[in-house]
């Protein structure tokens, strides 16, 4: 496929089907069916009500979704300025290698500079190679140094 061919825009509430779908996709790549739990009215809520909590990009071949990127804003104490953290990044198997992650990471960073911010961060499951020889070859810093931490809310 030709990369050029990649075209990424934002999501709008009629994509909500298609990101339900690409969620639920990426959980069971990342072996985590059994935790996505999430409503669809109220991912569409929390993208399109009237308090976002987050933005999805959808990259499509000849109009058709093959990946998301979903992300929300960050603040960095330290350098002073927001950033961003990219929550989700997917891209369906029969079109990976073909742009459209790239493409995708292309806009979030176009973004970023435009909304001044010092940081794009994401995270990756250590098991994932393939993702992780794809962040490593676009530049970015695995922070090996760093441990997530999650408490669950009810």
């Amino acid at each position: 496929m030709d990369r050029s061919a990649v075209h990424v825009r934002p999501a709008t509430p009629a994509d909500v089907a298609q990101i339900v779908a690409f969620i639920r996709a990426l959980a069971d790549y990342e072996r985590l069916a059994d935790e996505c739990v999430l409503d669809p009215a109220a991912l569409s809520d929390h993208l399109f009500g009237p308090r976002p909590w987050a933005e999805v990009l959808i990259a499509e071949v000849e109009a058709v979704p093959v990946g998301f990127a979903l992300f929300f804003p960050t603040y960095s104490t330290f350098l002073g300025r927001p950033g961003l953290w990219l929550e989700d990044l997917f891209v369906v198997p029969d079109h990976r290698r073909a742009g459209a992650g790239g493409a995708l990471l292309r806009r979030l960073t176009e973004i970023a500079t435009e909304r001044g911010c010092g940081r794009l961060e994401w995270s990756v499951l250590n098991w994932n190679q393939p993702a992780i020889d794809f962040y490593h070859s676009i530049g970015a810093r695995l922070m090996d140094d760093w441990t997530t931490c999650r408490l669950v809310l009810a």
